[in-house]
């Protein structure tokens, strides 16, 4: 890798983190402020570990982003709850995807019908993001997935990628979305540099419920982490540089899946800035 643009994108990173017992003084003590901080959330545990862990984040000084996901939320007095307790916290910026609980808690079964009701609310956040899929969703047809971004571009600001190991697959599903004029700027999400032993021992922890789905909807990954030379997100990224950069893409930043392995992929990215600044 060389590119001007690739040391753009490394600048401008968001780290996905899991809302676990040790997160908050993991970031405090890796990441710098300037870096976006993401919390998911758990079918299992629910909304409050999430906006918990953001509430703590944002007392730090960090922009911190957290996952609410549309099958977690009760109803609209949920839904008026939830954006209540984070704008207190500062937060201007919330990723709705659909969600994994089943059932859903409530009458929302999909990330479209809470947009609406964002936007039904006045608009309280300046960045809404919602969930792309380079690499097809396990149970939704691909055109189904690209219609839905298309759907929700009233609504949402941005586009954050699932992870994707193959550089010909992410290239072209940017380019699907460019011409079906979809505007909304693109974050690709990018699995760190993940040790599958730490990776089985997160998931672990988790919870023996979500590990089960965790690990069913996502054996594919753990083999190609485990895979001699297998994954490596410095080479990902030297594959789709060309894609990623060019002004056409709309690629706004890279979203890095840290998998809480938070220290390991500050390091290597701060490795790689070193490397490509000569």
């Amino acid at each position: 890798m060389g590119g001007a643009g690739l040391r753009a994108l490394l600048r401008s990173v968001r780290y996905e983190v899991l809302p676990a017992k040790a997160t908050e003084d993991k970031v405090v003590a890796h990441v710098p402020r300037d870096v976006v901080v993401t919390v998911t959330a758990s079918p299992v545990k629910g909304l409050e570990p999430t906006l918990d862990l953001v509430t703590r984040l944002a007392a730090h000084g960090y922009r911190v982003v957290p996952h609410v996901p549309a099958r977690l939320l009760r109803d609209d007095g949920h839904v008026k709850e939830v954006v209540d307790r984070v704008r207190e916290a500062g937060v201007d910026d919330i990723f709705v995807p659909a969600g994994d609980a089943n059932p859903p808690a409530g009458g929302y079964d999909g990330a479209l019908p809470v947009l609406r009701r964002l936007s039904e609310l006045g608009r309280p956040f300046t960045h809404v993001g919602v969930t792309g899929y380079p690499e097809s969703h396990p149970l939704i047809h691909d055109d189904v997935t690209i219609q839905s971004m298309w759907d929700k571009r009233e609504h949402a600001t941005y586009i954050v990628s699932n992870l994707c190991f193959d550089p010909r697959v992410l290239g072209q599903w940017i380019a699907r979305i460019r011409r079906r004029d979809i505007p909304l700027p693109i974050h690709v999400g990018v699995a760190g540099p993940v040790q599958r032993a730490k990776l089985l021992s997160m998931a672990a922890k988790i919870g023996v419920g979500e590990s089960t789905r965790f690990l069913t909807k996502h054996a594919s990954w753990f083999l190609r982490f485990a895979a001699p030379g297998g994954y490596s997100p410095e080479r990902l990224l030297a594959r789709t540089e060309e894609e990623l950069t060019a002004p056409s893409a709309g690629v706004a930043g890279l979203h890095l899946f840290t998998f809480n392995q938070i220290a390991e992929t500050e390091r290597w990215r701060c490795a790689v800035l070193e490397r490509l600044e000569g």
